[in-house]
């Protein structure tokens, strides 16, 4: 442990939400919303830089865990990489419910480095990652029962990509392997493999039957930016949910090992520009044009 790492704030990356493979909070959602969609990512940020940091120890990892916790409710010192969401929060009236679930999730992360079946992994992102998608469809004021479901499967998918892309990386720099165990023996391959330059032919089968599940998931959300009342919310969902498709889709050809599987500037803005005319071109206007609906999507 290093015994100089005291608060969260030393435990920071650097890394920041234009940083991520998808949009966090874009200009496409309406600015009352965007400053609680970033404080959220900000504080949830803080807790995934405290379970990836190689220097500290499981137990140190849990009680700083602990103590973001206890800053973002108050029953426990105020923490500066809390406070921003402890404000907005209170200021949409929100509980704190998303972001401690995902604090669940870093604390998976101090504790366990391996993952069994595919149902074990999706009880890991029933924590890591479908709460960022409630939070930001409760702030919006979207109906739980109607958009949830949707957004889980999204959410999921969403977080088994980064664990595809960065499975090699994972390995090596965190001995922290997501690709299920009963995956690898079906194909006669092993989490040592993850250490390679390229990956073997095992491996890939591995990773394309996964990435054919994340597929099921991303069709399964499909429906949500149609279910979304806030225009904005939806067009944004529909460009994070075509950008997964697309790089999904990458990984039934390509080898994250030795291959970048991201999209560069331009195929990121195309491929989302064309999710949001997609998701535009089927929603019902009501009685407006679709220069009404844009120019909606724009205020």
């Amino acid at each position: 442990m290093s015994a100089g790492v005291q608060t969260a704030t030393e435990t920071r990356s650097g890394k920041g939400h234009k940083d991520e493979n998808f949009p966090v909070a874009s200009h496409l959602i309406h600015p009352r919303y965007r400053g609680a969609i970033l404080a959220f990512y900000d504080f949830v940020r803080a807790g995934d830089d405290i379970a990836d940091h190689a220097n500290l120890s499981p137990e140190r990892k849990i009680a700083m865990l602990d103590g973001l916790a206890d800053a973002l409710t108050g029953k426990g010192p105020p923490d500066p990489e809390a406070a921003p969401l402890k404000r907005e929060l209170a200021e949409h009236s929100e509980p704190p419910t998303h972001a401690l679930e995902l604090l669940d999730a870093f604390r998976m992360d101090a504790r366990k480095n391996r993952y069994a079946d595919w149902d074990e992994l999706i009880h890991y992102c029933r924590y890591s990652a479908m709460p960022v998608g409630r939070y930001v469809l409760d702030l919006h004021g979207e109906d739980p029962a109607r958009v949830w479901a949707a957004s889980d499967a999204i959410c999921a998918a969403l977080q088994i990509l980064n664990h595809l892309q960065d499975c090699g990386k994972d390995f090596r720099n965190l001995d922290r392997v997501y690709i299920p165990a009963d995956t690898l023996a079906k194909y006669g391959a092993d989490v040592a493999m993850l250490g390679a330059d390229k990956a073997s032919p095992e491996l890939l089968g591995v990773i394309r039957e996964l990435a054919r599940c994340t597929l099921v998931l991303l069709e399964e959300g499909a429906v949500l930016p149609d279910l979304i009342n806030d225009l904005r919310l939806s067009l944004e969902i529909a460009a994070i949910h075509r950008l997964a498709v697309v790089l999904t889709k990458g990984l039934l050809t390509r080898d994250p090992l030795s291959e970048k599987v991201h999209h560069g500037k331009v195929g990121f803005a195309l491929t989302a520009l064309g999710g949001i005319a997609k998701t535009l071109a089927r929603r019902p206007f009501r009685g407006r044009t679709i220069r009404q609906v844009t120019a909606e999507a724009g205020r």
